[in-house]
């Protein structure tokens, strides 16, 4: 088992294809057609740094920013974004980039006070652990969606990984979104440390089950600088061979393997996931029913399609 960093060669950051224009201090860009959850054209916002949480493979607060939750008063963010909606009045939403913008419920809940007298529509980072008393306070100032890094579906793994969250209290979280109207973007990690195949099957189950409006499955990445990417190497998980978390086209691979799970078996685990959560006839249901309601929407959703089913045939390639 190697005790060893692998080595990596450097490979130059492929350029993005949507548009961006810088905007202000804070305001990182304005974008159209770059991410597939929020309304578009949205402006991207931070209005602080860094996380509480201590999850074993996240690489910003491990590498970069601490998990002390650094924020700007209240009143300069509400005046950045007035400024903003005056200077971009195309924007349809804005999308507060914080690393987990509910950290702080107090401040999260006066900024939403102050933006719902703007009239602004908004999204934001959250964790599965929001009060739904908060979330009435969010959703009456104009938030619509939050993107929530649910991870898995199993208990032990959220154990293993730090996360700080209960299935139990996700999906009480999950239920008053959906009741309160509020549409949840959800991430999910195949091959987290623990992972057996019947753990890949049981997130993939328990996804269905709390039914995000949409998802996105990633492969779990091992950092260097994580904590992850020192349990990789010290318990043999990451080896050379594997070392890359991308290939030459962008496409992510699945650089960690178990005695009990390969590879192979943890990058086919996500074309799996993808599938039974899409697939199913109620999902089938409400994105045509979301697409015969708005002609914007079915031009993305086409396009979304489109795309997921080239991400698909790249990805067998890989696997080939």
């Amino acid at each position: 088992m190697p005790k060893t960093a692998p080595s990596r060669p450097h490979r130059p950051h492929a350029a993005t294809p949507c548009s961006i224009l810088v905007a202000g201090p804070h305001i990182t860009s304005t974008r159209r057609g770059s991410e597939g959850y929020l309304k578009h054209p949205y402006i991207s916002i931070y209005t602080g740094r860094c996380c509480k949480s201590r999850c074993t493979f996240c690489l910003w607060p491990q590498t970069v920013g601490g998990h002390r939750y650094r924020t700007r008063s209240v009143g300069h963010v509400i005046e950045e974004i007035a400024g903003a909606q005056k200077a971009f009045p195309q924007v349809k939403e804005f999308f507060f980039d914080d690393d987990t913008f509910t950290d702080d419920l107090p401040r999260a809940e006066a900024i939403a006070r102050e933006l719902g007298k703007l009239g602004i529509t908004w999204s934001c980072n959250a964790k599965a652990n929001v009060p739904r008393e908060s979330l009435k306070v969010l959703r009456d100032g104009g938030l619509r969606l939050l993107l929530v890094g649910y991870e898995s579906g199993n208990q032990q793994i959220l154990h293993n990984i730090k996360k700080g969250m209960r299935v139990e209290v996700a999906e009480q979280f999950t239920k008053d979104c959906h009741e309160l109207g509020i549409t949840i973007h959800g991430t999910f990690i195949a091959g987290l440390p623990g992972e057996t195949r019947e753990t890949l099957r049981e997130t993939a189950r328990w996804a269905a089950k709390i039914n995000p409006h949409t998802i996105q499955v990633s492969l779990a990445a091992p950092y260097p600088g994580t904590f992850l990417y020192i349990q990789a190497v010290t318990n043999g998980w990451l080896d050379a061979e594997h070392a890359e978390l991308v290939d030459e086209h962008g496409i992510q691979i699945a650089p960690l393997h178990y005695p009990h799970l390969s590879h192979a078996e943890i990058f086919e685990s996500v074309e799996t996931f993808y599938k039974s959560f899409y697939f199913r006839p109620g999902k089938i249901g409400s994105i045509v029913s979301e697409m015969v309601r708005s002609p914007e929407m079915m031009k993305r959703r086409l396009r979304e399609g489109v795309e997921f089913f080239e991400f698909l045939r790249e990805r067998k390639k890989i696997a080939a």
